[in-house]
């Protein structure tokens, strides 16, 4: 079964933003993702707008050839965001105004009744919704409960582990994602993830998509965006022993 890719684009704003206007553009690295094989592109709109801004969602909503999925806080600013550009998928995350990036999965059982008409909400729209959680049983069921249509496994603790406790962190994304599977989730998996950590994932029969971005981007200085995202490809290709193109 071929794993799908979706390529996160936010650091490409980032670097962007560093100087203000307008290069590098985050749609030419969506159309360069479409060239290096990618099948969907991700962009965080954070509430401080640090790296994706709200006109890159206008124009990644209307002129992005690949389906976009929008990454957001369970606020109200981002469902009305949400309902008014129409994703593809929304995946909600927790945000901290302070973090350098997401720290860690939702505590969706902690949230379970707000979560849960902000999610029928995004449904009614036929958005698809997907939530970012750890690797912990009771936020997988949660998820399903709330109406997620897809769980994404956090994959951070995963990628920083070492020796041992990087077998362990595995062992339980695996038994998360088979657990997801079991309830009719759609597994999906991303954060941190490199040429060094991706296989290991990537071999989960159960995951259907890896959401992969900042590694992808610091890649891209040194062989270029296209063969970053190709060569990726190329080791999720051979983790699932199918034919790379």
């Amino acid at each position: 079964m071929t794993l799908r890719l979706g390529v996160n684009i936010d650091h490409v704003a980032t670097i962007r933003n560093a100087r203000g206007g307008m290069h590098p553009d985050p749609l030419r690295a969506a159309e360069i993702a479409v060239k290096a094989g990618a099948d969907g592109i991700t962009a965080h709109l954070r509430e401080d707008r640090r790296h994706i801004s709200d006109r890159d969602i206008d124009v990644l909503s209307q002129d992005n050839p690949l389906p976009l999925n929008l990454e957001m806080a369970a606020t109200t600013e981002m469902l009305d965001i949400a309902l008014r550009h129409v994703p593809h998928a929304c995946c909600i995350v927790p945000e901290k105004r302070e973090e350098l990036t997401t720290e860690g999965g939702l505590n969706v059982v902690g949230a379970f009744e707000h979560l849960k008409p902000f999610v029928a909400q995004l449904s009614a729209k036929n958005i698809r919704v997907s939530l970012f959680v750890d690797a912990d049983e009771a936020q997988i069921k949660a998820s399903h409960d709330v109406g997620a249509d897809i769980v994404e496994i956090h994959t951070g603790a995963y990628c920083d582990a070492t020796g041992e406790a990087q077998a362990r962190e595995l062992s339980a994304i695996t038994k998360a994602v088979r657990y997801g599977h079991s309830l009719g989730l759609e597994m999906h998996a991303g954060h941190g993830l490199t040429y060094d950590t991706v296989k290991p994932v990537a071999a989960l029969p159960e995951i259907m998509e890896l959401n992969i971005g900042h590694f992808l981007v610091g890649e891209a200085i040194f062989v270029g965006l296209e063969q970053s995202i190709r060569d990726m490809r190329r080791l999720m290709a051979e983790a699932r022993m199918v034919p790379f193109k």
